[in-house]
């Protein structure tokens, strides 16, 4: 089975992937993946540097750069998206080819890259936009400014439960959070949860 796991940024949907690793299931971070293959596709680097001028330096994505300019341009987060997520696709398709038994495909990106094709279930993590900027200024280390823009590019809370299978609201602590994902394992009957 491939879970689909999709949701605006900053609301919790690493603590539903770990506890999906946590239960032997092959899990596949988007966003990582995404910063892995900055590191080691060329090609994916040189069309975000012609199609985004000055924010490569010296082989390395300046994020902050890039960020500042497409989480205030949804034209601009349009064609980035556009870059990016041809190649992730095709690197999920790499990993996913050995058939796990489970795994799960965390992307804000879900429905737009094609990902959500892959997926048996999609579920939504969604949490009230104050926690988000609040989780995000603390993880991420940025400004208010910085993570309200980071938001308000993606589709809203509406958006992802309109699209997915499943939502998880993750509003409050990170235990609370946690017991609702051994519930909802044992909802779908993907795995004895009584580890």
């Amino acid at each position: 089975m491939i879970i689909g796991i999709t949701g605006g940024t900053g609301c919790g949907k690493s603590t539903l992937l770990s506890e999906l690793e946590k239960r032997g299931a092959l899990v596949l971070d988007c966003d990582k993946i995404y910063h892995e293959l900055l590191k080691t596709d060329a090609t994916l680097l040189s069309a975000i540097e012609a199609r985004f001028p000055g924010t490569v330096e010296n082989g390395a994505l300046q994020r902050k750069k890039l960020g500042s300019i497409v989480f205030s341009d949804k034209n601009a987060l349009a064609d980035l998206d556009k870059i990016t997520h041809a190649a992730i696709k095709n690197e999920v398709l790499r990993r996913l080819a050995p058939k796990p038994r489970l795994a799960a495909i965390d992307a804000i990106g879900l429905f737009e890259s094609g990902l959500a094709a892959l997926c048996d279930v999609t579920v939504a993590v969604t949490a009230p936009v104050d926690v988000r900027l609040r989780r995000l200024m603390e993880r991420d280390c940025i400004s208010a400014e910085y993570a309200q823009n980071r938001i308000v590019a993606q589709p809203d809370e509406a958006w992802f439960r309109e699209k997915c299978d499943y939502v998880l609201e993750n509003a409050t602590t990170k235990a609370d959070f946690q017991t609702k994902c051994l519930a909802f394992f044992e909802e779908l009957g993907i795995m004895d949860v009584s580890i």
